[in-house]
């Protein structure tokens, strides 16, 4: 990923024309964006982008980074509350309702439209997912950003099909509630 205050880097194409390619703090931005939950991203495709998101690798890391903090929180309360089996309690019951999420996106995203199977085309719903990470990463990043409602995508929630996109919906409908956000505010009366 880039990391630079520096201009734009102008290049000549193979085709001998000129193209412009956008660099900028891209690093500190994605380690902020995913740690922090903060989603968004410094190029509009987001995590879809290959200078934010290069390889299956990092897309894993930021899968990890975003459930880092939320995750860990379950068992700083089971100290809290001087019970560790409470903390692991909650860690479980968000671990089942995220595996479950997950496993549905996937199913119905690999399954795709069975009508293109008849015009003798591959049915799995490659719409709106980028080639590097595929069903599984991107099935993966969906659940995940919205199950701790971060906001980075590897691929376009609308793109998914109608039970694919109802899981990362559900997610978002819960509010927070399988891993939540490092802002995350449960007893918030706003």
């Amino acid at each position: 990923m880039p990391q630079t205050l520096g201009a734009y880097v102008d290049a000549t194409t193979l085709e001998n024309a000129k193209q412009t390619i956008a660099v900028g703090p891209v690093a500190s931005q994605v380690a902020i964006k995913t740690l922090g939950t903060n989603g968004g991203g410094f190029f509009n495709a987001n995590a879809a982008h290959p200078f934010e998101n290069p390889t299956a690798l990092s897309s894993l890391l930021q899968i990890v980074s975003i459930f880092a903090i939320g995750a860990a929180l379950t068992n700083v309360f089971g100290r809290m509350v001087g019970d560790q089996r409470q903390g692991w309690a909650i860690f479980a019951a968000m671990g089942a309702l995220f595996l479950a999420g997950v496993l549905v996106a996937y199913w119905a995203e690999a399954a795709g439209n069975p009508q293109f199977a008849s015009l003798g085309l591959d049915p799995a719903n490659m719409e709106g997912k980028e080639v590097r990470f595929g069903i599984p990463l991107s099935a993966l990043f969906a659940v995940i950003t919205t199950a701790a409602s971060c906001g980075a995508v590897n691929a376009m929630h609308d793109s998914f099909t109608a039970l694919g996109g109802m899981i990362p919906l559900i997610n978002m409908k819960l509010g927070e509630i399988i891993v939540g956000a490092t802002g995350f505010a449960p007893f918030d009366a706003g």
